[in-house]
């Protein structure tokens, strides 16, 4: 029995001695100690510049889609882009705002950046567009991952909302 207790008593007193020993001071406040990432190589993206994707001048790329060619005419089609405004009015302000970025890029000017085609292509045909198109891409991560939906508007309803594009620079 002497023999246990003293067994029992030298391993309490280890453990003891064990777990004591380091003292912890407690610092005011809160903070948290972040170390790098170290990466072997640069992060790249689909842009070659440092000009933002909805900034970008590109009157080569005709986009993806049903639109492979398309003449605007010099004068605008008035009629043609009242309608236009009415669909874009109704369809596209939830995210697009004329004169400001709101969650998709604002429509003023577009035509002095893109392509009649491209804009088309985006308006008909935008879930293969943010995937085959590298403009389209660029512009998906500038406008934090939010794809644009497809209204379902037919190619005179698209082509409509165009001839407004036209109006307001």
């Amino acid at each position: 029995m002497k023999i246990a207790s003293r067994s029992i008593a030298v391993l309490f007193s280890l453990l003891i001695m064990a777990c004591g020993g380091k003292e912890e001071k407690k610092k005011e406040g809160f903070s948290v100690e972040r170390k790098k990432a170290k990466t072997e190589k640069p992060v790249e993206t689909n842009s070659t510049s440092a000009v933002k994707a909805s900034e970008r001048v590109d009157l080569d790329n005709k986009g993806v889609g049903p639109i492979t060619s398309l003449t605007l005419d010099a004068e605008i089609d008035q009629p043609m882009a009242k309608q236009g405004e009415e669909v874009f009015n109704q369809m596209c302000t939830a995210c697009h705002r004329v004169g400001k970025k709101f969650i998709g890029p604002a429509p003023n000017g577009i035509l002095e950046r893109r392509t009649p085609e491209w804009v088309m292509n985006m308006i008909l045909n935008p879930e293969v567009m943010v995937k085959e198109d590298p403009l389209a891409k660029d512009l998906l991560m500038e406008f934090n991952g939010s794809p644009m939906a497809n209204q379902g508007l037919t190619e005179e309803q698209a082509r409509a909302v165009l001839e407004y594009f036209r109006t307001i620079n």
